[in-house]
């Protein structure tokens, strides 16, 4: 069993993680519902590599990725709150999803998702000719998707650069190295990102990302809220009293406020872009699930963490 668990936090300064360790195993479990929702009669996404990815994990993951949870057995509320989070995440991958879209039609060629995860993006999407699509991660996720990929024949559908690296280390000089071209106008992905991240971090982040950013390029970020009140003891254990029926059917044991921060500093993301030349849309995630067909009442997305913020950017003038 991964038990996580047994401390308030268990990250620190320079860990690592494989794809079922820690922060990785949340890439999983993303996956896990991009590949159900995929499953569905009438599908938000269609996402063809998440099962595979997920399932080469072992069949406890598997079995996280099918279109019927039949592992939660007649429990209503845990499987009232699975389709929930399966409908999050299929509105967020939407939303993102047609960011690249756009961003391909304004002729942004340079792509990069920062911590990749397990993002197919790279394959399932239709990218115009001579698009690179450079994905962020740990050494270890992008070797197992990479090597799962490849041993599946799947074919990138735009000039695909895995680069290894530690968003909290100097990553834009790997980035770099790898083929990068900070003049030309690029379109970054920050999602499921920011809570993996110190509050300091996040903010080095996204100056080195505006660093890095020729006029006219775009960022798409995931922000949450991470107020600690929202992590107290008492809601972490109601939490964790929610997902006992995921560890006892699967023998699985993710306690995802045990990997991540909070902090009452945190920067608001779309201030902070606004702050520093960045012209900003914002989606509230109840909206954005409204707005999709897949309405969930706000109480019930701040319950769980779901309540959001998608947004756009767009960076005109100077590089910052």
């Amino acid at each position: 069993m991964t038990d996580v668990s047994d401390a308030p936090t268990v990250r620190s300064a320079g860990d690592s993680w494989g794809i079922t360790e820690s922060v990785g195993a949340t890439a999983l479990g993303v996956a896990a519902a991009r590949a159900a929702e995929t499953a569905q009669p009438d599908p938000l996404i269609r996402d063809e590599f998440a099962f595979l990815l997920v399932s080469a994990a072992g069949p406890a993951w598997a079995q996280m990725a099918c279109s019927e949870p039949h592992w939660l057995g007649d429990d209503a509320e845990t499987r009232r709150i699975h389709e929930m989070s399966r409908n999050y995440q299929a509105v967020r991958t939407h939303y993102f999803d047609e960011y690249f879209t756009d961003i391909a039609h304004a002729g942004i060629r340079q792509v990069v998702i920062l911590a990749a995860g397990l993002d197919s993006r790279a394959f399932r999407l239709d990218w115009p000719a001579g698009t690179t699509v450079f994905e962020i991660d740990q050494p270890n996720v992008l070797e197992y998707k990479t090597a799962t990929l490849q041993a599946h024949g799947a074919v990138a559908k735009a000039r695909y650069v895995p680069v290894p690296a530690d968003l909290r280390d100097d990553w834009p000089a790997t980035l770099i190295q790898a083929g990068f071209d900070p003049a030309q106008p690029t379109a970054w992905l920050a999602e499921g990102l920011l809570p993996y991240l110190p509050a300091d971090a996040q903010d080095r982040l996204f100056e080195l990302v505006g660093e890095h950013s020729a006029p006219g390029s775009r960022i798409a970020v995931e922000a949450f809220n991470m107020t600690p009140e929202r992590h107290t003891e008492e809601r972490r254990a109601q939490r964790r009293a929610r997902g006992e029926r995921m560890r006892k059917q699967l023998d699985l044991d993710i306690d995802l406020d045990s990997l991540i921060y909070t902090a009452d500093d945190r920067a608001d993301a779309a201030q902070w872009l606004a702050e520093h030349g960045w012209q900003v849309e914002a989606a509230p995630s109840a909206q954005e699930m409204a707005r999709l067909g897949r309405p969930a009442a706000e109480a019930d997305l701040a319950e769980f963490g779901m309540d959001g913020v998608l947004l756009r950017a767009r960076l005109d003038g100077e590089h910052r």
